[in-house]
């Protein structure tokens, strides 16, 4: 346990520790919900900088888009 005086390493551990239920899920099954995830933090972004805004209905269209496969052409659509 030469490693764990190490804060990060002790950081570390505790974190895999805490998420270890849900990797061994992803290890035994090899699903996640990384994409649910990726799609949330964008949508978030994008709220972020539309706050202020006052047309809700133009906010919800800008996050639709955003999260649409087309718009995140950089990503291949097998990989979705």
């Amino acid at each position: 346990m030469h490693g764990l005086r190490h804060p990060e390493a002790r950081q570390l551990a505790t974190t895999v520790d805490r998420w270890w239920p849900e990797i061994a899920a992803f290890i035994d099954t090899g699903h996640s919900n990384a994409r649910s995830e990726g799609i949330n933090r964008v949508i978030k972004l994008v709220a972020r900088t539309a706050f202020g805004f006052r047309n809700a209905d133009n906010q919800r269209l800008r996050a639709r888009c955003v999260t649409t496969r087309r718009t995140r052409g950089h990503l291949r659509t097998a990989q979705l």
